[in-house]
């Protein structure tokens, strides 16, 4: 990992803290893994506010550009659940794949599991979208 551990806004720790305590139990067993795996990763996460995040790190709103050691591309926008919409590729945090680069910086290298099986990914790029976000009112 480029920056050591995870990175994640102080805010959106909250957000996805919550975000996960909801999820916790859902019926799908690749999701529940991903779940578990993120909320194991945040026990070490470094967390910073706002001003202290470096740009390379994905968080909401980032626009990610990943790329699997099978060849295959995938460019998304990772947003809260509500905001999900897969035709837009806006990608839910508490899906496989948003669980997946949640904190990662561009540059790292992870293996994460998907529905497909492990699959070994790069985070080849982040553009950060940031908007503010009400911590109350995004669940």
């Amino acid at each position: 990992m480029k920056h050591g551990s995870l990175i994640i806004e102080k805010k959106e720790y909250v957000i996805l803290k919550r975000a996960l305590n909801l999820s916790g139990y859902h019926h799908d067993d690749t999701l529940r893994k991903s779940v578990r795996k993120l909320s194991k990763e945040m026990e070490s996460a470094r967390i910073c506010d706002d001003s202290d995040m470096p740009d390379d790190v994905v968080r909401l709103n980032s626009v990610v550009t990943i790329v699997s050691q099978k060849g295959w591309h995938k460019k998304f926008q990772l947003v809260l659940p509500k905001e999900s919409d897969v035709k837009k590729d806006k990608i839910s945090l508490l899906t496989p794949m948003g669980a997946a680069v949640m904190g990662y910086a561009e540059g790292d290298f992870l293996v994460w599991e998907f529905p497909s099986g492990e699959q070994k990914l790069t985070i080849e790029s982040v553009e950060q979208q940031n908007k503010r976000l009400n911590v109350d009112l995004v669940l």
